[in-house]
């Protein structure tokens, strides 16, 4: 049955594909929406997989439209599909209704990222005289130098970062690690806020929050949140005139492109990054041909 079926898909996801908290529970929102879409047309509490077809499917995406963005829409899709792919592995199922229905065509947009100046007065917002501002000037310099999701930033522990060979370990999507180099300029803001910040940050921890070897504190003591960076960062965005539209995910987005622009090759910003395909990656080599021809458009004499 259909709820059973859902229940053994989310712990193949946690406990075997090791998928993170995010994502686990994106696929159990979507799925548990499709099951009670299922159960309100067809009035019953729980159903068969083998009933489920891609008429029934098309119908709940055609509902969806209405109150979603179609990228909202094509996740739901493909958690779908991945869960019948599932059922098909373990013998459930023979087919993938979810493979007969169309995604919804998404045009792909640009990711926002900011010039080198931009990054670097960015950067340079927080107020370094101050606890929190070294601390904020540390991650700032940390993501911008490294390239990393905030969610993997806030997981680092302290015996993770190298600060002699200038290297991290970075624990990303299914638990998957890699190394990444940063530069001096981050090492040395991350120095100055181990040295002294973080221990005024430890002594205010309650002992139920105390993590000792979480790199990055809030100022009770306890590890920072991808929640609370996001808020640090637009307290500074609102700070810092004429820098606007900036997410977290924004100086993981310049990172790449001002390596790209440097010349350094694709797939190494994609090991950097730690994508798994290079065609998630490949999204910087349009960045740079923007910048191209606006660069062409302003300097040539013909342009």
């Amino acid at each position: 049955m259909l709820s059973q079926h859902l229940e053994q898909f989310l712990q193949h996801l946690k406990y075997e594909r090791n998928v993170s908290p995010h994502t686990l529970r994106n696929y159990a929102s979507d799925l548990e929406q499709f099951k009670l879409h299922l159960f309100s047309v067809e009035k019953r509490a729980d159903m068969p997989v083998a009933d489920i077809d891609r008429l029934t499917i098309r119908e709940w995406m055609e509902g969806l439209h209405a109150d979603h963005k179609k990228t909202s829409v094509a996740r739901k899709l493909a958690s779908l599909r991945t869960f019948f792919q599932f059922l098909i592995r373990e013998g459930k199922l023979d087919a993938n209704p979810a493979k007969q229905v169309a995604t919804p065509k998404i045009e792909r947009t640009l990711p926002n990222h900011l010039s080198m100046e931009d990054a670097v007065r960015f950067i340079e917002t927080p107020d370094i005289n101050t606890d929190l501002g070294r601390r904020d000037r540390a991650i700032l310099e940390f993501l911008y130098a490294t390239g990393i999701r905030v969610g993997e930033l806030v997981n680092i522990d302290i015996p993770d970062v190298d600060f002699r060979e200038r290297m991290v370990r970075v624990t990303g999507k299914r638990k998957k690690q890699r190394i990444v180099p940063f530069g001096e300029p981050a090492a040395q803001a991350v120095m100055l806020y181990l040295e002294a910040t973080r221990g005024t940050f430890l002594n205010e921890c309650l002992e139920a929050d105390r993590e000792p070897n979480a790199l990055f504190l809030h100022r009770r003591g306890g590890r920072l949140t991808t929640r609370s960076v996001g808020r640090m960062i637009d307290k500074y965005i609102k700070l810092c005139a004429d820098i606007h539209d900036i997410s977290p995910h924004s100086l993981r987005h310049t990172f790449a492109t001002h390596l790209l622009d440097s010349g350094a090759d694709l797939r190494d910003i994609q090991e950097l990054l730690g994508h798994a395909r290079l065609s998630t990656t490949q999204i910087y080599t349009q960045v740079s041909m923007e910048k191209m021809i606006e660069v062409y458009d302003k300097a040539h004499p013909k342009a």
